[in-house]
């Protein structure tokens, strides 16, 4: 049975290129911090490869083999605390390629949903050192479907619109989104949630890699483009709690999606 209330954490974090050591040891404390400092969540979001940042260049000797330091990592996690989480996304390599890649876990620590990045950044030269997925993620968690996409994925209306219809109530978003594209950001993740009548929990990274500035701002936004939650520009924590009935409320309030004419278009 779904739950009609989600305790969500969002772990906005600095994240050090080409250094997995580190990054596993900043996101296991900040962790610790999302599930012993107060209400503890049903759900907690990581960002974008947090485990090797974009060091690109290095990336096949970084990358985690096959998930396995994620796997045992935040699985561990899961099942000691009886906790969902959504692990961002890694650099994944799987034989000679490497992904960059969503594992869900669910309370029990078991991986429910394993998505790679379709649409590949440009800017950051991601097509050429990282494979591109071949398919979208929907998944449940504690009863109720969700979608996974990540950071330039938001750009791309069709995949979002394919989770709704799939089902999907919620849409998670982990990313790396740079200054000076903040009003990009926060625009595109209002208009996913507003024209697909579902929730989106997105968390981007702060800090700076290189020459390029990060600036946080993660967010949960509710069925009707509302922003329930932004964080700032430096490391945190943050919390929501969503109500998961209010997405059945818009969807009888505008009925988009029975109003659809895909025949046209």
């Amino acid at each position: 049975m779904s739950a009609t209330v989600m305790k969500i954490a969002l772990v906005q974090m600095h994240i050090e290129a080409g250094n997995p050591g580190a990054n596993f040891s900043k996101a296991a404390t900040l962790l610790e911090q999302a599930l012993t400092d107060g209400e503890k969540p049903d759900v907690i979001l990581l960002p974008e490869m947090w485990n090797t940042g974009y060091q690109l260049d290095r990336i096949h000797e970084t990358a985690d083999g096959e998930g396995r330091q994620t796997v045992a990592a935040i699985g561990g996690l899961c099942r000691t605390y009886g906790v969902n989480i959504v692990a961002g996304s890694i650099a994944l390599k799987r034989g000679q390629k490497v992904y960059n890649a969503t594992l869900v876990f669910n309370r029990r620590g078991e991986v429910v949903a394993d998505y790679s990045k379709i649409h590949l950044f440009r800017l950051m030269e991601e097509e050429k050192y990282l494979a591109a997925g071949d398919k979208p993620a929907c998944f449940p968690l504690d009863g109720t479907r969700c979608g996974a996409v990540i950071c330039y994925d938001i750009r791309f209306p069709e995949l979002a619109r394919k989770l709704a219809l799939d089902g999907a109530r919620i849409l998670f978003v982990p990313a790396e989104w740079p200054n000076p594209r903040l009003h990009h950001w926060r625009t595109l993740l209002q208009a996913r949630a507003i024209e697909n009548q579902m929730y989106v929990i997105a968390c981007n990274r702060v800090g700076k890699s290189g020459t390029t500035q990060f600036f946080g701002h993660s967010m949960v936004v509710d069925p009707w483009g509302e922003v329930i939650v932004e964080g700032g520009e430096e490391e945190a924590v943050l919390r929501a709690s969503i109500h998961l009935e209010t997405v059945d409320q818009v969807r009888r309030t505008i009925p988009v999606f029975d109003d659809r004419r895909p025949s046209l278009y």
